[in-house]
């Protein structure tokens, strides 16, 4: 009978360490969701950033830069 007792115990105590190591895996899990969804809003809003970059230099390069003619803009001292 005591070997029976003592196996019991023993159940016992490994799913009690198995509700530990849940509850830290649980945890773990939360941890790293909230990780991820932060950077998915920082990726979200670099993104957004890069796309007013791009319409800004499209708009920059639209409105033309005249190249520059080396023998139309001779400086005057030459």
């Amino acid at each position: 009978m005591t070997n029976v007792a003592f196996d019991t115990a023993d159940l016992a105590n490994h799913l009690i360490d198995l509700q530990i190591k849940l509850a830290y895996l649980e945890n773990t899990v939360d941890t790293l969701n909230d990780v991820i969804a932060k950077q998915d809003r920082e990726l979200k809003d670099l993104q957004d950033q890069l796309k007013l970059i791009y319409k800004f230099l499209e708009k920059e390069h639209d409105e033309g830069i005249a190249p520059f003619d080396l023998l139309a803009d001779k400086p005057p001292h030459y």
